[in-house]
């Protein structure tokens, strides 16, 4: 799909929502928890879903929630296939690149999904809850994760063996915990930990906080949830029940989501950046935009310190910005100059030209002047 050039200021695009109302009626088993969490998820704004990514660096996936026999929320997650390049047989979350006929990242994520694991794209069916803030994914490529509530629960799925090989359910809650939250009958290995987490270090040396909780399939080879798809699903259930983990979720100093886009749309040689430059997007008023609404996350301070989170971390990047926007209006300055300081050149050419003319002109009037003279003498004679 060509570049839209037309236009750099952030795009906006709105989703339609339903009310928790319902849900109520079409979930009978509903828990208050439950709904609250719905209607959480429902009121949830994402202000940089509206900042225009590059498209070839875009990508979505697709958050199926779902109310179980108790009433609780479960999430559906998929076992990916061992034939697939990359990350083979690890449990994720049904999404993928933005195609050309994508209009938003709700088309991507839903697409995805039905050619996945055949949910289908049924708005009434599978309502929208949200479309979460984006993520990262491996320091290049923007991820959005879009949320969604299956209400017919006689949807069957349709598996895509090239792609996944299964799917199964884990209760929402499930990633605010930091102990084994499932029933009896899966009996967890006593040597290995409901939840993890290790620190991983970003380019530039800053370090970011990876979670793991086990699936307890794992006897039956499924992999646990870790990586980005564990991070989403945090950042779900918080918002969603609007409390905090259990665990602590990053250190202080470690940046946020929108630092790390800010961070790899400023660096020079990085893919996300390289892909603004090819369609036509200012990367670093991109970055400064998605930085400025840092503070609109510390919606509910008790929950997790968002506006502690890379503290240490966002004077650099926002200076690193301002050095950029600075250059960026220095060198349109420059430019002015310089088109002012040419302006000026042509218009003493243009003059030099018109007196040279003139010149001319009064030299061959002369000459024709004395020419006629000579004839008119000529014709005395």
């Amino acid at each position: 799909m060509p570049a839209d050039n037309s236009a750099s200021a952030p795009r906006h695009l709105t989703f339609s929502k339903p009310t928790v109302e319902l849900f109520e009626a079409a979930l009978p088993t509903l828990k208050e928890e439950s709904r609250q969490c719905i209607e959480n998820l429902l009121s949830y704004s994402a202000r940089r879903t509206q900042v225009k990514f590059p498209r070839s660096q875009s990508s979505a996936v697709l958050v199926p929630l779902f109310i179980g026999r108790a009433g609780d929320l479960y999430v559906l997650l998929s076992r990916r296939s061992a034939s697939l390049r990359q990350y083979a047989g690890d449990t994720a979350l049904p999404g993928g690149k933005v195609d050309p006929q994508d209009i938003s990242a709700e088309d991507t994520a839903r697409r995805e999904a039905f050619e996945e694991i055949g949910l289908i794209p049924d708005r009434e069916r599978v309502p929208l809850l949200c479309v979460m803030e984006p993520f990262i994914a491996g320091n290049r490529m923007v991820v959005t994760p879009v949320v969604v509530l299956v209400l017919d629960n006689t949807m069957q799925p349709s598996l895509n063996r090239s792609e996944v090989t299964s799917i199964f359910s884990q209760p929402l809650a499930s990633f605010l915990a930091s102990s084994f939250p499932f029933h009896p009958y899966r009996v967890p290995d006593p040597s290995v930990p409901y939840h993890t987490a290790i620190e991983w270090e970003l380019s530039g040396g800053s370090r970011i906080r990876l979670h793991r909780f086990l699936t307890g399939r794992e006897a039956d080879g499924v992999k646990p949830v870790s990586g980005l798809t564990s991070s989403i699903l945090i950042h779900i259930a918080v918002w969603g029940y609007r409390r905090a983990p259990d665990f602590e979720f990053q250190s202080p100093n470690a940046p946020t989501q929108a630092q790390q886009i800010a961070c790899a749309l400023l660096t020079p040689s990085n893919p996300l950046r390289l892909a603004c430059e090819r369609e036509g997007i200012d990367a670093n008023m991109t970055a400064a935009f998605i930085l400025h609404t840092l503070q609109e996350l510390n919606s509910w301070p008790d929950m997790i310190k968002w506006d502690k989170s890379g503290q240490d971390w966002r004077l650099p990047t926002e200076g690193l910005i301002s050095q950029h926007i600075n250059f960026t209006k220095q060198g349109k300055h420059d430019n002015a100059d310089e088109h002012k300081v040419m302006h000026k050149e042509r218009q003493e050419r243009h003059r030099e030209v018109g007196d040279s003319a003139e010149s001319g002109k009064s030299e061959d009037t002369g000459q024709r002047s004395g020419q006629n003279k000579r004839k008119d003498g000529d014709a005395k004679l």
